[in-house]
């Protein structure tokens, strides 16, 4: 999987279409808050592009405005890391620094990463925006001709912006859930992907108490000790295996 790829995918038209190379000295003076992340971005970005601009006069559907946030543009970028890029925190100031909620597709040595986050208005400065819940990053290496099918503009809700954007949110956050049940479906909608995100995110909590658990036992030196963690262990892979499949039956509904 490419990046050119994934931009073919979103079919967008013609008219939003930028490509413009936007300097990393923009990025450090909007975004940087430590001299560390000063570093980061000259060090670890090796282009960011400005791919697309989506706006309602552009691709037909309307701004989203309420009491949290004015959603009057998306915008898709490309950010090209160097090897040992710190690709987490430089995501995250991207997202941070760009005034509009970004579809940024990411790659570095450790493939393609597709991210998302929803923006909404800083209490104390109207005019400005912070990260409104978790930043989304999901690797796409791996995508489906399924996955590239889904993401296209015409394929999300066209109800508004903000509307617009949580469709592509939840239909990357379905490819998050694929690398669970190898198969990727799309959401039938809001309430059926969040149910979907519950389920996963559970998953990857016994996901990481099995990996502890492991550990633990494999460093014990006391028998008895050894099998509470093993019998821990089996009763922990027990109920990742019912939620595995409680989240494949999620996904069919």
């Amino acid at each position: 999987m490419t990046a050119d790829a994934l931009i073919e995918a979103l079919a967008l038209p013609d008219s939003t279409r930028i490509n413009q190379r936007v300097p990393k000295k923009l990025l450090a003076d909007q975004a940087a808050a430590t001299t560390a992340d000063k570093r980061h971005i000259n060090e670890g970005i090796d282009e960011i592009t400005w791919l697309a601009a989506l706006k309602p006069q552009l691709i037909g559907v309307p701004e989203y405005r309420d009491a949290l946030r004015h959603y009057i543009e998306l915008a898709v970028l490309g950010l090209t890391l160097k090897p040992g890029a710190k690709s987490g925190r430089l995501t995250e100031l991207l997202h941070r620094a760009v005034p509009y909620p970004v579809l940024l597709i990411t790659q570095s040595e450790t493939g393609l990463k597709l991210s998302l986050a929803h923006l909404r208005t800083a209490q104390n400065e109207a005019d400005k925006t912070v990260l409104d819940g978790n930043l989304l990053s999901v690797g796409a290496i791996d995508a489906t001709p399924d996955f590239l099918a889904a993401m296209a503009l015409e394929r999300q809700p066209q109800t508004d912006l903000f509307a617009l954007y949580q469709g592509w949110m939840d239909t990357v956050g379905a490819l998050d859930i694929a690398r669970e049940t190898g198969r990727f479906q799309p959401s039938h909608g809001r309430e059926h992907a969040a149910g979907r995100h519950a389920v996963l995110q559970q998953c990857r909590a016994l996901h990481d108490r099995v990996t502890v658990l492991r550990g633990q036992a494999a460093k014990e030196k006391q028998m008895a000790r050894q099998i509470a963690l093993n019998q821990e262990l089996h009763q922990i892979q027990g109920e990742l295996q019912v939620l595995q499949a409680s989240l494949v039956e999620v996904s069919q509904t």
